[in-house]
């Protein structure tokens, strides 16, 4: 199956890190979401009800990040992509963080993690 629903470098806020300045201060994540699913009940009704709607996907995301302050982008990644397996049913979710300013004291565009995780219960 390669039907996709892909949202592409959302900005979000969060006060995620391991240093207590990056709790306080708070600082931009850069997230992509690609959500393998089959779309094709979607395709033949054109009825949003036979897909997922990807703007309740962003606001669940953006809401994760509000309620938790993650030591890890890697822990971040990983909740994203247990929300939305749960909530969504979806066959496999790849999530991507960019953070670009990680306290590294050099010349780097961002720092990322990419993790991939798959649903064995998707119908």
């Amino acid at each position: 199956m390669s039907d996709k629903i892909i949202i592409k470098n959302m900005k979000i806020y969060g006060f995620h890190g391991v240093l207590e300045e990056e709790k306080k201060l708070g600082q931009n994540y850069f997230i992509d979401v690609i959500i393998t699913k089959s779309l094709k009940k979607a395709c033949l009704s054109d009825n949003l009800n036979d897909s997922i709607d990807y703007s309740k996907i962003y606001y669940d995301i953006v809401d994760l990040s509000n309620v938790n302050k993650f030591n890890l982008i890697e822990a971040f990644a990983e909740n994203i992509c247990t929300l939305i397996i749960e909530k969504y049913v979806v066959k496999k979710i790849e999530v991507t963080i960019k953070k670009p300013n990680a306290p590294i004291n050099g010349n780097f565009e961002y720092v990322a993690i990419n993790i991939t995780r798959e649903n064995s219960n998707e119908i």
